[in-house]
């Protein structure tokens, strides 16, 4: 179950550009110069199988701010309060925003969702462990910390050994501060283990939880494969704090999703197709996983100076909601022939009796990458593939 470096590296990565991706930046940025160079990259790396050259930890230096996502595991006592505040939470963070107060209920019934309440002290500095959920999906908790007044959570600063990838010189020079010169205060990148041994995932996050001072977000999303009941151990170092803050929590979780796996869940146009794998199903949350292959489809307001990006998917339940996605990337590239897709969503309130999923594109600016129709309320304007639509059943 131990993660090695190459997969600490590919989740920090994926995570960087996650953010790069859904941010408004200026086309002389830095940001975008590199999402321009990674932007031929895997939609995920977890499904990736190219090795990376180096075994040390790489950074990807960017010029926007690093907010960091996050998930993790639960059993334990959950206050009034937190049931009723909770369901406010934007989708960045523990919950979706939107989730029911009957979704937060039923997770926190089923264990998927606690406030363990533990916290640990050094040398004047405490971190407490909330809202900490596992719903099979998504594995993630929030730091808070107590005794130091610093204006964010996450440390600055880059290690001496480490690979950088992006960024000026000045810029590396004035993070890799000798530890001893170090400010008091910083979270540095927690270790997470489950039943002692380290945390095998996919795709993760670690960093500042911006709608809350003082506190630091954990998720680990993607290629979880973890035991329904286990001991959780986080380990958590400051800087210019000698002892490190461990916290153990038991999670225990009952029924943590309905998961469909269709048989033959395919559509295909003739030189576009897509197979769904499976679709996951919790009181906190929605996760789909597909396969595609072939051209992406074109409208004829797609070519010339615009085309079609790569194929997005929608997913409306039987009452013809639509579910939000946790994220929506804009990759600066021609779209590939191939996807492999593992994304989340937002929770429907009650177990569906279908789930309809439908594919569509935007259409992009061939000079500049630009989306039309894309705004502060919209991710672009979308041209849906009606005749790739699916509905998949969902047997409770």
């Amino acid at each position: 179950m131990g993660q090695s470096p190459k997969q600490t590296e590919f989740a920090e990565m994926n995570v960087l550009e996650e953010m790069i991706c859904e941010s408004s930046l200026p086309k002389n940025s830095m940001s975008y110069q590199i999402m321009n160079r990674i932007g031929e990259r895997e939609m995920t790396r977890a499904s990736s199988k190219r090795k990376p050259s180096i075994l040390k930890r790489t950074i990807l230096v960017a010029s926007a701010a690093a907010v960091l996502g996050g998930t993790v595991i639960g059993s334990g006592f959950v206050s009034p309060v937190m049931a009723a505040t909770l369901k406010q939470i934007p989708g960045i963070g523990v919950l979706f925003k939107g989730t029911s107060e009957e979704a937060v209920h039923t997770a926190i019934k089923q264990g998927i969702l606690s406030e363990p309440n533990l916290s640990v002290t050094h040398d004047g500095v405490t971190l407490k462990i909330a809202n900490l959920l596992y719903d099979g999906t998504r594995l993630s908790f929030l730091l808070e910390r107590e005794g130091v007044d610093l204006p964010s959570t996450a440390s600055p600063y880059i290690s001496k050994d480490a690979e950088i990838v992006g960024g000026s010189d000045e810029y590396v020079k004035s993070r890799q501060v000798a530890k001893e010169d170090q400010v008091k205060g910083y979270i540095e990148m927690p270790r997470i283990l489950v039943d002692g041994q380290e945390v095998k995932f996919g795709e993760g996050g670690f960093g500042d939880y911006p709608q809350q001072d003082n506190a630091y977000l954990v998720e680990l999303t993607k290629d979880l494969e973890l035991p329904d009941q286990f001991e959780l151990t986080i380990q958590a170092n400051v800087t210019k704090v000698n002892e490190t803050f461990e916290f153990k929590v038991p999670v225990n979780v009952a029924n943590k999703s309905v998961v469909v796996k269709p048989n033959d869940a395919t559509k295909s146009d003739g030189q576009f197709s897509y197979t769904v794998k499976q679709l996951d199903i919790s009181p906190v949350s929605t996760r789909l996983v597909l396969d595609s292959q072939g051209l992406v489809p074109a409208s004829p307001e797609q070519s010339g100076d615009y085309s079609a990006s790569m194929v997005y998917y929608e997913l409306v339940d039987d009452q013809g909601n639509v579910l939000t996605p946790r994220k929506f990337g804009y990759f600066n590239s021609k779209p590939k022939t191939e996807y492999h897709i593992d994304e989340l969503f937002s929770p429907v309130n009650r177990t569906p009796k279908s789930i309809t999923i439908k594919p569509f594109t935007l259409t992009v600016n061939n000079k500049d990458w630009s989306v039309v129709g894309h705004g502060k309320n919209s991710h672009g304007d979308k041209t849906y593939l009606t005749d790739l639509e699916m509905i998949i059943p969902i047997k409770p």
